[in-house]
């Protein structure tokens, strides 16, 4: 018999992070995540995204043994938005049973039909910044860090046989970095210098911190109007720079300012340090942090995390400056491969910048979703 229980005590909370450790102890390409980053995603006193959001968390027990978990987050600031009522699932880990997976996603849908949502999507967390979709095409490819969500075949097979349909599809790129910048980009970019734009570069982090606030602003104005997005406040702004920052390379970090040195543009990226983090076991000590800090050295790859544009200047060249500081600074560290991070199927001004260099798609992920009876 399954017996569901709500996150309710610390302890509770501590079999939730650590349940995916052992699904997936087996599964060659999983990517654990760092389990102190995962406390501060679950743990409603150190992310304030809970404070606008309801959710519940659940676990699937069987025997006294753990075998399940799945959270519920309605986004009333997302909701709110965009004229929805939403349920999300996050998070859902179990072995290939039926009766578990049953027994977790009926709950959430039950949650939230209790809270008067009509829709049920997911898998999708606080924002689209967390890792989303079940993967659906490249199971036998590498995770990068950042993603980490290298879901199982059955997780799509159950989730279909309880009548989730398509929303949307994912994409992810690799490509490789070319020996030298097209001249077609170095006229395009000269045109943005000679606008009166400028590119900030960076050799220590304690330089980019300066830029961070006015950075977060730009992502909310211009993401405003991608899936699954909800504005971060300073609070959550501040939360989400604190975790990922100290992982990042400031040499890949670009910063585009306008003639009133306003932020209009940027883009960070960092190597891929994903063999490090599998070493590492979700752990940074004892010796974690050290098969992460070698991982940097020994990559090949680079890795798109974020970048926008102003959305009043799109077409001013900005792509193809950034575009050749970046991959400037990628060859003058021998990286020869590029990866795009996740982008959504509609996005084809992204899909085109990774398309005209030799590339191919080698993940998808689905996000889906059900009407609530």
């Amino acid at each position: 018999m399954i017996q569901l229980t709500k996150v309710i005590s610390k302890k509770e909370l501590k079999q939730f992070i650590l349940l995916p450790y052992s699904i997936h102890k087996n599964h060659e390409e999983w990517l654990p995540p760092l389990i102190s980053d995962e406390w501060k995603v679950f743990d409603k006193t150190k992310n304030h995204s809970f404070e606008h959001c309801d959710t519940i968390m659940y676990l699937a027990k069987q025997n006294n043994k753990v075998v399940g978990r799945i959270m519920g987050i309605i986004n009333h600031m997302y909701n709110n938005g965009n004229n929805e009522k939403n349920v999300r699932f996050y998070g859902l880990e179990c072995e290939d049973d039926a009766a578990i997976y049953d027994t977790l996603i009926n709950a959430i849908e039950i949650w939230g039909k209790q809270k008067g949502m009509n829709t049920i999507i997911g898998p999708l967390g606080f924002s689209d910044k967390d890792p989303q979709g079940f993967l659906i095409d490249g199971f036998k490819e590498p995770m990068t860090v950042m993603v980490t969500n290298h879901s199982y075949k059955y997780m799509i097979n159950h989730l279909e046989r309880n009548g989730f349909k398509k929303k949307l599809d994912i994409f992810q790129y690799s490509a490789k970095i070319p020996e030298k910048t097209e001249a077609i980009y170095t006229r395009i970019a000269k045109r943005a210098t000679r606008s009166g734009y400028k590119i900030l570069e960076f050799k220590k982090s304690k330089h980019v911190r300066p830029y961070v606030n006015e950075v977060f602003k730009l992502i909310n104005e211009t993401y405003k109007n991608i899936y699954g997005f909800a504005p971060l406040s300073d609070i959550e702004s501040k939360e989400f720079s604190e975790r990922f920052l100290p992982l990042l390379k400031p040499q890949y970090i670009k910063v585009v300012l306008d003639t009133s040195d306003k932020i209009v543009a940027f883009v960070v990226a960092m190597p891929d340090i994903s063999v490090g983090f599998k070493k590492a076991k979700g752990k940074l000590f004892p010796f974690g942090f050290i098969h992460i800090l070698k991982a940097f050295k020994k990559t090949n790859q680079l890795n798109l995390l974020l970048g926008c544009i102003d959305e009043n200047i799109r077409n001013s060249g900005l792509v193809a400056l950034m575009n050749i500081a970046l991959l400037n600074s990628a060859r003058e560290n021998n990286l020869t491969v590029l990866d795009s991070h996740l982008i959504l199927e509609e996005n084809t001004k992204m899909r085109a910048v990774m398309e005209r260099m030799e590339h191919k798609i080698y993940k998808k992920y689905r996000i889906f979703e059900k009407v609530l009876d």
